[in-house]
């Protein structure tokens, strides 16, 4: 059994997949508390589902894309025979993962969005840093940008792992912290060949919406 927050038909709002529609299956539990998070509703609670069943939601909106997330989605042990169901029943699927945890087990046919933890965030103790390794051409290496301090970590982090090389480097400013004009100069200063994003769905809908 997987226990679910929600299951829910949106646009994607952010990474390469931006604007697409994509049905996003949000699992339940974290073991961060990021400053900035903006899903804590997913921290309790939540629906005890058998994979089935998940996967009956997911095909009845008749769409190739989708996002398992949560909260932190691998903190569940059942996340991953769901990645690999979902990949076998032929979606394309994505994982949206703090890279607190471990990645080696997770379906090699997973793309893999990996938030690295900025200082901002209040958990960079808690990368796991082999992930950044683990990283290939068909995932993505995701920075959320707080403040100045942490776009000049994130810049570092990206040079030290050599992730321009080797997977797409996304950055995106924390919504309403800082403004996105600023993310955008310090990266076109730097000639920095990565993906600058916002999260389009916050624009789309209110911010603090659930479901979209």
């Amino acid at each position: 059994m997987v226990k679910v927050t929600e299951i829910f038909h949106s646009i994607q709002g952010e990474s390469t997949y931006a604007g697409r529609p994509c049905v996003f299956v949000r699992l339940t539990g974290c073991p961060l508390r990021c400053t900035w998070c903006d899903t804590a509703y997913a921290f309790y609670g939540g629906q005890d589902m058998a994979i089935h069943d998940i996967v009956d939601q997911v095909r009845a909106f008749k769409c190739e894309l989708v996002e398992v997330t949560g909260g932190e989605p691998l903190s569940q042990a059942e996340s991953l025979p769901l990645l690999t169901r979902l990949c076998d029943e032929g979606f394309e699927v994505l994982l949206e993962t703090s890279g607190a945890i471990d990645t080696t087990r997770v379906d090699h046919r997973v793309h893999v969005i990996l938030d690295v933890r900025c200082p901002g965030s209040g958990m960079t103790d808690r990368v796991h840093w082999p992930n950044l390794d683990r990283l290939t051409p068909q995932d993505e290496a995701k920075f959320v940008i707080k403040d100045r301090a942490d776009y000049e970590w994130a810049r570092e982090v990206v040079r030290r792992h050599d992730l321009l090389a080797r997977c797409t480097v996304l950055m995106s400013p924390v919504f309403g912290e800082v403004e996105a004009r600023h993310l955008a100069e310090w990266v076109l200063a730097d000639k920095l060949p990565v993906r600058f994003q916002l999260q389009m769905h916050k624009y789309i809908w209110a911010p603090d919406m659930r479901g979209v």
